[in-house]
């Protein structure tokens, strides 16, 4: 028999499936002997007065066991020989969750990525620190698993209607994620265990006869008029040039500049989309505890590294955090040289001893001071992939050609003050000294010194000089949209071209991007069944 239960625990009281039976059982009137199991459902930590409490919900097993996981198994069965081909490019959320989905519906997918294997990545990533030089096609932002495989693995979004959530989720738990996942309020798999996950991933794409190929970098698309037909590509280890046909799936990502560039240049429609840009904040995780945790003693034994979340408006454009990172680290998350790009992560375990979080301001084109610009761009498709560049490429002046990141004390920003010194920062390049309150676009720097001042009102403590922020966070998300049909999710001029996930303009994390690749993916195997039928 079972029950499900809303419960109020204090930390120690749901510390453990132990403690949670014994509060059932007092709470409940219930003969603890017979409470056989619980499962958690929902779990969101109450941290709003001074008396923290876990808010749980939970399914309850009286004298029996839990028959079935705790999660939802998809069926991905082998292609059959002669199964059609879709090619996607990109091996990040989007694509892979894409691939993933055509083998559901009996559609083989030929899966293209740019960048490594996710466990190739890590000496390229290692190296950034080591040597300050990036390579260009394999680094934070590429390779499998894309931007979040190594910058935090974080599952929130708001974004609820396009899709089931609880899909995306589900199927991470099948390929090796904790099922806390499903109950979190921020489900979170750490940059420590989400390689291991993606890896799974792609076996059963591969096991089901589905290919994937790295290091293999797109460099145009096959089109006959209007109808794209498949990819042209270069093996990047030999210099083969390689073609892969099929209707196409392009989830190249957020940082794809090239692949942006590619399509204006065929004329292919885009546009500019609004974009949020700051700075990195990071704070000392210890302080953060005692903020949000009401508690000079910090988060003690039982709660978890403190999250926060701030939002305001200044001069029309709003100013949050963003990409919050509890017990994590800075990392260099630039894709090419002369570029400086910081970004955060956190291991599963969430034990660093700084927390981070992106400042941004929400920004539009018309906000974009044109002489910022290449002439003749401020009208342009791609103009704020040229903002982020100049913001970029000021950064790594500052820093000394190198990844050294250009930084400044949090209080110091506000009162427009040079830092004669910094705090020890987690970014492992290191940090100098600069006025980021001079040299920032005015549009960016004076709207965060007018959010810092809210936000220091909002939570007593928060704006200090033992905050540092590190320059520069441009890469939330995609500069461009790349145009398509709401109804069938293809570009809006060019058949059998599906834009994917955050790097055409429609989705803003990981999970966002998993959602939109799997309708993507059926969008595509309906274009098959309809260009079968027209035979």
């Amino acid at each position: 028999m079972t029950y499900e239960y809303q419960l109020r625990l204090s930390p120690q009281e749901a510390a453990s499936e132990q403690n949670i039976k014994a509060c059932i059982a007092r709470e409940k009137a219930i003969d603890a002997r017979t409470v056989k199991a619980v499962r958690v459902l929902k779990r969101s930590i109450d941290a709003r007065q001074r008396a923290i409490f876990i808010n749980l919900k939970v399914r309850v097993y009286i004298n029996e066991q839990p028959q079935d996981d705790a999660y939802e198994h998809t069926i991905y069965n082998e292609l059959p020989a002669g199964a059609p081909q879709v090619v996607v490019v990109g091996a990040g959320p989007g694509g892979l969750f894409a691939a993933l989905r055509l083998i559901e519906g009996g559609v083989r997918p030929v899966v293209v990525e740019r960048g490594k294997d996710v466990h190739g990545r890590k000496k390229d990533l290692a190296a950034i620190t080591r040597t300050h030089k990036v390579d260009g096609e394999s680094n934070y932002c590429f390779g499998e698993g894309g931007a979040g495989a190594y910058s935090d693995g974080k599952l929130y979004t708001r974004s609820k209607k396009r899709g089931s959530i609880a899909k995306i989720l589900n199927v991470f738990c099948q390929h090796g994620a904790s099922t806390d996942i499903l109950a979190d309020a921020h489900p979170h798999i750490g940059t420590d265990k989400l390689p291991r996950v993606i890896e799974n991933m792609r076996n059963t794409i591969l096991n089901c006869g589905g290919e994937v190929h790295f290091q293999t970098k797109m460099t145009g698309l096959l089109l006959r008029g209007d109808r794209v037909e498949g990819v042209e590509a270069v093996d990047l280890r030999d210099g083969r040039e390689l073609e892969f046909r099929g209707p196409v799936i392009l989830a190249t990502g957020h940082s794809g500049r090239d692949v942006y560039r590619y399509l204006h240049d065929q004329g292919i429609d885009l546009e500019a989309k609004p974009l949020a840009m700051g700075v990195r904040l990071e704070h000392p995780a210890e302080l953060i505890d005692r903020i949000q945790y009401h508690s000079k003693n910090g988060r003690g034994r039982y709660l978890p590294a403190a999250e926060y979340s701030f939002v305001t408006q200044v001069e029309g454009r709003g100013v949050y955090s963003f990409c919050m990172c509890p017990g994590g680290f800075v990392i260099p998350a630039a894709t090419g040289p002369e570029q400086i790009v910081v970004n955060g992560m956190s291991p599963s375990n969430r034990g660093s001893r700084w927390s981070n979080s992106g400042m941004v301001v929400e920004l539009h084109p018309d906000d974009i001071d044109p002489t910022l610009l290449p002439p003749g761009t401020h009208d342009s498709a791609l103009c704020m992939m040229h903002y982020q560049e100049r913001i970029e490429h000021d950064c790594w002046q500052q820093g000394n050609m190198r990844q050294n990141a250009p930084a400044q004390r949090m209080a110091d920003f506000v009162n427009s003050r040079l830092s004669y010194d910094l705090p020890q920062s987690s970014y492992a390049p290191g940090l100098i000294s600069s006025p980021l309150h001079f040299w920032l676009p005015q549009a960016i720097s004076r709207r965060l010194q007018e959010g810092f001042k809210a936000f220091g009102r909002m939570s007593h403590g928060f704006l200090t000089n033992e905050a540092v922020l590190i320059a520069a966070e441009t890469r939330t998300s995609s500069p461009v949209r790349i145009l398509r049909h709401n109804d069938t999710l293809q570009h809006v001029r060019i058949e059998g071209l599906f834009p994917c996930g955050e790097g055409a303009g429609y989705a803003g994390g990981i999970v966002s991007a998993g959602v939109d690749g799997e309708r993507c993916a059926q969008a595509a195997k309906e274009y098959l069944s309809c260009q079968r039928l027209s035979l």
